[in-house]
């Protein structure tokens, strides 16, 4: 087997970390030959707070990824999420390099580099440069500008920035489980290629992972990524709120969200009793289900009313043809886009990943939305391609996780 044509993901969450590695068969298409997970406790709403238990956990993910790929890795593309992670767009704007004013591939690199050049503060780093589209001589509109003539070049961009210490603990985190970083790659932007069609993004579309710690939102539309944000509230919330309202450990709370939990109260079978597991050696009791609609249906209620602001304050909501798509663990819950239609008013549905073959029997699942969106990037290698401009092999992020590497090579 060509190490060439193997790809591993690596989803970093608040609660679980995940990988996959997969094989690239000859028409494309990845086939995922290893899967590997473990918890977490290292994270906080996506940020590191424990470099040893993340570390930790990363290592068993890999490693149980590995002995049932029956290989072993060396790098991954790394998913990156958080309430550190910021977002905005830009514009800019160069004059056609050529005499015979043909675009070429260097006046498109001078674009996004004018595109880039905006004030950050000193703490931030950019991520990703993301093509929204190109506009040539005030015709705007286009996909790619490549050897079409004009004289004026334009790009609107996606930026896509993040905390230079919390990018570094993540690439820390990953060096000393073993592995290098390929790529750093949002997570909304990530599972979006895994639950997304090509329709859904021309016709916008906006994608709410619900992770554990946190739910990241990305807004699609005419195919290109127009808005992103992070919200503090996730799965692990929903969790919490059923431990503390039914007097349980989190462990059978999260049972409990799993096997009973209702997002919207009114889909509930009526007198319904479900038993809540003893503690301490007390005995178990029997709770009506509705009890689980009343807790969990406010907490998700918040989240989608939090979302549909974001949505709103940037007037994106009239762009939304293909309506919203649920993915991530917490996107499971019964109701849940029932739901989110109520909230937002247009269509909802759960986005399951697509488009692989192998063990998709573990795979498919909306929890594993990220880690398998991070396969398919690396599987296009769309790196300088026309959604992507990854910034993670050149400039300030790659001076970054080469200082990560450099410490970590004297830490040993």
């Amino acid at each position: 087997m060509s190490r060439g044509n193997i790809v591993v993901g690596l989803d970093i969450g608040t609660t679980k970390i995940a990988a996959v590695i997969a094989r690239i068969e000859n028409d494309g298409t990845p086939s995922v030959i290893g899967v590997g997970t473990s918890p977490c406790e290292g994270l906080k709403r996506g940020v590191v707070i424990s470099l040893e238990k993340t570390v930790e956990a990363i290592g068993k993910a890999i490693t149980d990824a590995e002995l049932m790929a029956g290989i072993d890795v060396q790098e991954a593309y790394v998913g990156i999420a958080g309430d550190h992670i910021k977002s905005l767009n830009s514009r800019g704007v160069i004059a056609v390099s050529r005499a015979d004013h043909t675009i070429t591939e260097k006046d498109i690199e001078r674009v996004l580099d004018a595109a880039k050049a905006i004030r950050l503060p000193d703490e931030r780093e950019i991520i990703h440069v993301i093509p929204q589209e190109y506009i040539v001589d005030n015709q705007d509109g286009i996909r790619n500008p490549l050897d079409i003539s004009g004289v004026r070049l334009e790009a609107e961009v996606h930026i896509v920035t993040g905390i230079m210490t919390s990018i570094q603990n993540v690439v820390k985190c990953v060096n000393r489980a073993g592995l290098e970083v390929r790529e750093l790659v949002l997570e909304p932007l990530a599972s979006s290629y895994a639950v997304l069609s090509s329709d859904e993004k021309e016709l916008g579309c906006a994608v709410l992972d619900i992770g554990g710690g946190t739910t990241d939102l990305a807004v699609f539309h005419a195919e290109a990524i127009r808005y992103t944000s992070v919200i503090g509230i996730g799965g692990k919330n929903v969790t919490s709120d059923i431990a503390i309202g039914l007097r349980t450990p989190v462990d059978n709370a999260e049972t409990i969200k799993i096997e009973q939990g209702y997002a919207l109260k009114s889909l509930i079978p009526k007198d319904q009793i479900f038993e809540v597991p003893g503690t301490g050696g007390r005995e178990s009791r029997k709770v009506s289900l509705d009890i689980i609609g009343t807790i969990i249906e406010p907490r998700m209620e918040e989240l989608f009313t939090i979302a549909k602001r974001e949505i709103e304050k940037n007037e994106y909501k009239e762009l939304l043809g293909a309506g919203i798509v649920l993915t991530g663990g917490a996107s499971l819950i019964r109701g849940c886009a029932e739901l989110a239609e109520q909230v937002f008013d247009m269509p909802a549905k759960v986005g399951y990943p697509k488009g692989f073959s192998g063990i998709t029997d573990i795979i498919n699942n909306p929890s594993y939305a990220t880690v398998l969106g991070l396969i398919l990037y690396g599987s296009q290698d769309v790196e300088g391609g026309e959604q992507f401009r990854s910034l993670a092999k050149t400039g300030t992020l790659e001076r970054t996780m080469e200082s990560v590497r450099k410490w970590f090579k004297d830490f040993i």
